[in-house]
C-alpha cells in the first residue's frame, strides 16, 4: 500500500470512528486491522462500560446477535448521518 493510499484509508477509519462516537457515545471504541497480501480491513467496535468484553479485545460476535435488516439499516443511517464530509 503506498503511503497516499494508506493515510486516505486512515483518513477514512477516523471519520467512521468519530461518526459512530457521535451516533451511540460507546465508552471506547476498540480498532482491529487485519491483512493479507490482497485484503485489508478494519474492524470499528464500540464498547460500553460493563457491555460484554469490556476492557479486553473484542471478539468477532461471539454471542451471535444479529439484528434485522431494518435494524441494520437504522444503524447504517445514524452513522451516515453523523459522518463529517
Amino acid at each position: 500500500m503506498s503511503e497516499t493510499d494508506r493515510n486516505a484509508f486512515m483518513h477514512d477509519v477516523c471519520a467512521v470512528a468519530q461518526a459512530i462516537q457521535k451516533a451511540f457515545s460507546p465508552s471506547k471504541i476498540n480498532y482491529g486491522v487485519y491483512s493479507d497480501i490482497a485484503h485489508l480491513h478494519f474492524h470499528i467496535v464500540p464498547k460500553n462500560e460493563g457491555g460484554f468484553t469490556y476492557g479486553s479485545t473484542f471478539e468477532m460476535n461471539p454471542q451471535k446477535v444479529y439484528l434485522t435488516d431494518e435494524e441494520y439499516s437504522q444503524v447504517i443511517e445514524k452513522i451516515k448521518q453523523t459522518l463529517v464530509k
